[in-house]
């Protein structure tokens, strides 16, 4: 590496990740001096998600070395950490720039979407095309298609950040790009019983070579991508879900929320055994908890209970507050952030009927609803999923695709760690489904099965999960 681009990473480095100390730093120095700026920004995201958990210098030091060491193992001081193949970038040239995949504005909820725009990065992928930037959804509507607000993807995650942390896997690229010299192919996907996996596999083949491949643009038009057929397995999107960084205006507001969920912390903390009247404690932890009790969510899984003959589903209030106090190993004082839907936020009794010691806060108690209300639909879920994700505890439904992708990115977080198994063992980010009954009557130990052949589970839900 040259010397002046060294210096200038090393000190991103020092600056965004508090890397203060001198052994922090030092080390940070023996690893890097015969890397490559593309191995720095691999691990901006792991190191990102470990600083905002309070690592120490030891964890720290095992993000390095897990990124940075060409061994398969590498055992220092009995930590052993388990390099995956499946996070390496792959040694191809790269997507093209000159050929474009277009594909229709994207909808529905905020998880949802991420999927979606997953799913078209990834057949982007395959035909060998860089993805143009599609439209989000600021707003939430299931059938008044025409009163979707468009909301552009730069507008809520990072577009450089994305395509240099998804450097020769995916690309994304701008309209602006785009010439003229070959036109536009329009491609309709079947739809249907008759459309099967193999036929939609087989026409992308098709649409990869031959007379359609010399068009400039190929275009998607009809369902949302959501709902096309699944060909990839979950360590692909794990990959794409691992180059969204939310733009800084909005990641600052999920900031504010952590910083107000721990400070309130801190100040019930200090009146136990835990510390000393006015100690400040530099990591505060707290439960996140994604409460889906509404109405239309109650509706929604008891039909699909009844469907499809599965009883571990819906989970009443008492039944998730019952569990999550018989979580093993619970500080007796815990901070409780319940991540639920605003028709909730005037009903009391969510806060009440708690195990003594937890404490429970939703964002009106917590008093920063204000934060939530000045944005759009979209924006309030990005918030609320940063702060659930970044939480020492989650704990989900694991029918809820939003439960489903923070336990997937906290699992990622995890095996960067060195940890393939929760089961048994204290972990740091463990993650639980409360609608599936685990040890001591608790709710379930849940990680990712990273070996699935497809997103299903984490797209529809399911109850067999494993630790």
């Amino acid at each position: 590496m040259h010397d002046h681009h060294f210096l200038v990473l090393c000190l991103n480095f020092v600056v965004f990740f508090n890397l203060g100390s001198c052994s922090k730093f030092k080390f940070l120095l023996s690893l890097l001096a015969d890397s490559t700026a593309s191995d720095l920004f691999d691990v901006f995201s792991t190191l990102d998600a470990c600083n905002s958990q309070g690592c120490s210098d030891y964890e720290t030091r095992a993000i390095f070395l897990h990124s940075f060491s060409g061994y398969g193992v590498i055992k220092s001081n009995n930590l052993r950490l388990i390099l995956s193949p499946s996070l390496d970038l792959e040694s191809h040239e790269g997507i093209r720039g000159d050929k474009f995949l277009e594909v229709p504005q994207i909808v529905w909820g905020l998880n949802n979407q991420k999927i979606a725009f997953a799913r078209a990065c990834l057949t982007a992928r395959m035909l060998n095309r860089t993805l143009l930037m599609p439209s989000l959804s600021a707003s939430l509507f299931y059938k008044e298609i025409d009163l979707l607000h468009p909301i552009s993807f730069d507008q809520v995650f990072q577009y450089e950040k994305f395509n240099s942390l998804c450097n020769r896997f995916v690309r994304l690229g701008r309209y602006s790009d785009l010439g003229n010299q070959t036109g536009k192919y329009d491609l309709r996907k079947g739809s249907g019983r008759k459309w099967t996996v193999e036929r939609d596999l087989e026409q992308l083949k098709q649409s990869s070579r031959g007379p359609i491949d010399k068009y400039q643009v190929i275009s998607i038009a009809g369902k949302n991508p959501f709902l096309w057929h699944d060909h990839w397995p979950v360590k692909d999107y794990a990959r794409v879900f691992g180059c969204l960084v939310l733009v800084d205006e909005i990641a600052k507001e999920a900031d504010k929320v952590v910083s107000k969920i721990r400070r309130i912390g801190r100040k019930l903390r200090s009146k136990t055994n835990f510390g000393a009247e006015g100690s400040s404690l530099s990591h505060v932890p707290y439960v996140a908890i994604h409460m889906r009790v509404e109405i239309d969510w109650m509706i929604h899984c008891k039909k699909l209970e009844q469907r499809s003959r599965i009883s571990q589903i819906c989970s009443s209030k008492q039944e998730i507050m019952e569990r999550v106090g018989n979580i093993a190993g619970l500080e007796s004082t815990a901070i409780v952030y319940l991540a639920v839907a605003d028709s909730l936020l005037n009903d009391s009794s969510i806060l009440d009927g708690w195990k003594r010691g937890l404490v429970p806060f939703e964002k009106k108690k917590l008093g920063v609803d204000g934060i939530y209300k000045k944005h759009s639909y979209l924006i309030q879920s990005a918030i609320d999923y940063e702060v659930c994700s970044r939480a020492d505890i989650f704990v989900g439904n694991s029918f809820s695709t939003f439960s489903s992708l923070i336990v997937l990115e906290r699992t990622q977080r995890m095996i960067r760690m060195g940890i393939t198994s929760s089961c048994g063992i204290d972990v740091r980010w463990p993650s639980y489904a409360y609608n599936i009954p685990g040890e001591s009557n608790g709710p379930q130990k849940w990680m990712t099965n990273m070996s699935d052949s497809n997103l299903k589970a984490i797209s529809y839900g399911s109850n067999t999960i494993s630790c």
